[in-house]
């Protein structure tokens, strides 16, 4: 009944972002459009063209950061773990800005590209640093996305003092940004999601292994170091395919999870998928406040910052109280 309640709940904010903007549509003709029935001209385009790949777009990313969150939360048994703990994100951050702050057409139009390469170098710098011999260890893994993500976050912000004219650019895209979303955005974002989510839930049952430690994990029979590096490349891939397109959205890994796990319990199995929807419906209810709430549009990392900021602090007093 909950995975039903969680599908009609996506299915309608789907339709209510499709329908509220500038000019809002009747939610009828909204969801006649999404089925494929006949509307004016007009609505079709507003709805099919402009808005959904942005509805689609913001669901994505909210699903893969919101896995990406769980994952990593069983995986370091730490419920304060966040999809950008690796360095991930600061690694796509840093790449992105120097594409701006080069300013020539051919970086701009291939800002994704570079934020996923910065990523993804970001993700092997981590992983290279984190070994130790041909094992692992998850406590070494976290220190290095530390030290990594702070390192690249202080050239970022030295990218910024440098090149001050592109620095709003740059600070736009930092925010999270989901304007101007593409149906190819969309697909590159899917195909992110499809295989990294698809890696973890394929390894479902060892990260409810690793809840009991790596020790207990193994002898339970499962590969550890080998699950280590598929559930981190998984990872890996969900937040970079998100960093690439929308920029830096903080908090939605950290809070979706833990909404989540109270109903559907530790089991990854469930939680996984969960999380996903849940995900969803978050930053597509997020970014439909973003772009309604002021005049203009303001960055739908900024809200879910200010939204996630005290979550945090509440979560933060109760593990250490």
């Amino acid at each position: 009944m909950r995975w039903i309640l969680l599908t009609l709940g996506l299915f309608s904010t789907v339709v209510l972002a499709c329908a509220i903007g500038q000019h809002a549509l009747p939610l009828g003709q909204v969801l006649w459009a999404l089925v494929g029935g006949e509307v004016p001209a007009e609505v079709a385009t507003v709805v099919l063209d402009l808005r959904l790949p942005r509805v689609v777009l913001a669901g994505l990313v909210g699903a893969a950061l919101s896995m990406a969150g769980a994952a990593l939360q069983g995986l370091f048994q730490n419920p304060l773990a966040d999809p950008h703990v690796l360095g991930i994100s600061a690694g796509g951050a840093l790449a992105a800005a120097v594409a701006l702050v080069l300013g020539q057409g051919v970086y701009v139009a291939a800002l994704p590209l570079w934020a996923l390469v910065g990523s993804s170098l970001a993700t092997l710098l981590v992983w290279r640093l984190g070994r130790v011999g041909r094992v692992m260890p998850l406590a070494g893994v976290l220190l290095a996305g530390v030290a990594v993500g702070l390192t690249l976050s202080a050239l970022l912000s030295g990218v910024l003092l440098w090149a001050r004219s592109q620095a709003g650019d740059v600070l736009l895209w930092l925010m999270g940004h989901l304007g101007g979303a593409t149906w190819g955005e969309v697909g590159a974002v899917a195909v992110c999601v499809v295989v990294g989510g698809g890696v973890l839930v394929y390894k479902a049952l060892d990260l409810n292994a690793f809840l009991l430690g790596e020790e207990a994990a193994q002898s339970l029979g499962v590969a550890v170091e080998s699950s280590k590096r598929w559930l981190l490349g998984g990872t890996a891939l969900l937040v970079a395919g998100a960093v690439a397109f929308t920029g830096l959205i903080g908090f939605v890994g950290l809070i979706v999870p833990h909404a989540v796990r109270g109903w559907t319990g530790a089991d990854h199995r469930r939680l996984l998928p969960a999380a996903a929807g849940v995900g969803a419906v978050v930053l597509i209810l997020a970014d439909l406040a973003a772009r309604s709430v002021v005049v203009g549009e303001l960055p739908v990392g900024v809200l879910t910052g200010v939204v996630g900021g005290p979550f945090f602090l509440v979560l933060l007093r109760r593990r250490l109280g």
